[in-house]
């Protein structure tokens, strides 16, 4: 499915989600029911390019992956607070300039084969991306302290390398702040809640943020949940399920976009 443009040749039509009073409509989603998560992040380094291929190979054609900025305010791709778990160095994600970032080994620690495997800029992901046809949902996954000026520097980069794109990424955070941010920054690009647990007032929380989706993890969900979603007016998602058996419930429930590890076990279809 291929937005058509209103604001201009390089613009993709925002996605809106419903109003209060509009009933049952939902938004448009022209993202893919199975998306990898942090690439194929089990099977390859998570969230570098070597991830993102793995998924593609698979026939994955929607990517997750978490975007923080470095120390000058690069945007790149990182989960962790600290670089200890997943690059050989160690400290604060931010405490580096993206020169000294750029040199880490960020594969070694998953397996020798990718070893010297380099932590991706935001950019270099979404032109890969583009090139291949590949949905993102780019997780703003802030440093602490840093939650505004990250969802706000991500939106517009992502909102000048989408430019020209079909198909918008659509960003998500478990931070409101950041994710409000982003709103503010980039209004037209579509947005999606994470939420550990689902409160009772997230039907208010999604409007305030002017979001297109929830997306909780996927033991908050039921088919209640999705069908109230639904009435709602919004799309829902759901993070990490990789038993087969669960995926296929959540499925016949109606979710519409499942991130998930088990790469070489779900296929996408």
């Amino acid at each position: 499915m291929t937005l058509q443009p209103t604001g201009g040749p390089s613009s993709p039509r925002p996605l809106v989600p419903a109003k209060a009073g509009r009933g049952p409509s939902v938004v448009a989603w022209p993202y893919p029911r199975y998306a990898a998560h942090r690439g194929a992040g089990k099977l390859a380094p998570e969230n570098t390019l070597a991830a993102m291929r793995a998924g593609f190979e698979r026939g994955y054609r929607m990517v997750e992956f978490d975007v923080k900025l470095s120390a000058d305010g690069v945007a790149f791709l990182l989960h962790d607070d600290t670089l200890d778990r997943t690059t050989n160095a160690r400290g604060p994600a931010d405490a580096l300039t993206w020169a000294e970032l750029s040199r880490l080994d960020a594969g070694t620690w998953h397996s020798r084969a990718f070893a010297d495997e380099k932590i991706p800029t935001f950019a270099a992901v979404a032109e890969w991306a583009i090139a291949n046809g590949v949905a993102c949902n780019v997780e703003i996954k802030p440093m602490p302290g840093r939650e505004r000026a990250t969802g706000s520097a991500v939106a517009l980069e992502a909102r000048a390398l989408w430019r020209d794109a079909p198909v918008p990424p659509l960003l998500s955070s478990f931070s409101e702040n950041a994710l409000a941010a982003a709103r503010d920054a980039a209004p037209e690009l579509p947005r999606a809640l994470l939420l550990e647990k689902i409160p009772a007032d997230w039907r208010e929380r999604l409007s305030r943020l002017d979001c297109v989706a929830i997306d909780p993890d996927y033991r908050e969900l039921s088919a209640e949940i999705v069908a109230a979603a639904r009435e709602a007016g919004y799309r829902v998602m759901t993070y990490t399920p990789n038993d087969p058996r669960v995926v296929a419930k959540l499925v016949s429930w109606g979710v519409d976009t499942i991130i998930t590890d088990a790469i070489d076990v779900i296929r996408p279809t």
